[in-house]
This record gives C-alpha cells, structure tokens and sequence, in this order.
C-alpha cells in the first residue's frame, strides 16, 4: 500500500474515533498515535494534514456533504462512510493540486476494505458531486 493512501486511512480513522468516542482533536491524537509507532514520518505528516483540515473545516464540509448527499442526512449515514466523506472532502479542499479523481479513486479503495459493499456507489456519487461543486467554485 502506497504512503498517501495509508495516510488517507489513518486519517479516517481518527476521524473516526474522534466522531464515535465524542473527543476533541487533542484528545484522538492523544490516543491514537502512541500505538503507530510504525508509521514513518511521511506518512503521519500527510494523515495529520487531513485530518487537521477536517477539523478545522468540519461545518464547511459537512455543510457540503449534506446537500450533495441527496436525502441523506449525516448522522443517519454510517460510521465509517461519514468519516471517509470527511477526510476525502478535507483533500478536495486542503490539496487543491491532487487530481479530483485521484482522492475519489483512493476513497474507494478505502471503502472496499472498510465500509459496506454498497457504500462504494454511494460514496461515489457524493464525491463526484461535491468535486465538480468544488472545481466550479474554483474557476469561479
């Protein structure tokens, strides 16, 4: 597995134990990574960057995922899809310069191995469509 795609999942894990476990970002760094002590400097570098991007933006972001999110509202979707929206959200966002495809691609890659079967097309959908809300936001 590639640094940034592990970067990607650690970076969804922790907002995923931050959303589950109720704790503020100090809080899941606290505890998270005293037991990674495998992860190589790279690789948590770019999980803090989108993590810390997903928390600072988190309103923004949700805001986003909610209304491409076609009637679905975000505590009712599941744990793990939420979070993954979250950190893909946070790079579309914080690494204007990565290629839309590319986080989409890499999301569900992380999807495949975490989330439900279905999740995958969903996940999909509401990334496409924030990303082309994003990249026309961009070019005004």
């Amino acid at each position: 597995m590639g640094t940034r795609r592990k970067s990607r999942e650690l970076a969804m894990q922790m907002l995923f134990q931050g959303d589950l476990g109720k704790q503020t970002p100090e809080e899941v760094r606290g505890l998270f990574w005293p037991s990674r002590d495998d992860v190589d400097a790279e690789t948590r570098g770019f999980a803090e960057d989108i993590y810390r991007v997903a928390t600072e933006r988190q309103a923004e972001i949700d805001a986003l995922i909610e209304s491409h999110a076609e009637n679905w509202r975000l505590e009712r979707m599941a744990v793990v899809d939420r979070n993954l929206l979250r950190a893909s959200v946070a790079e579309l966002l914080g690494y204007p310069k990565t290629p839309a495809a590319i986080v989409i691609n890499e999301s569900l890659e992380i999807a495949r191995r975490y989330a439900a079967p279905e999740s995958v097309q969903f996940l999909n959908g509401v990334l496409d469509a924030i990303a082309r809300s994003v990249l026309k936001q961009r070019l005004g």
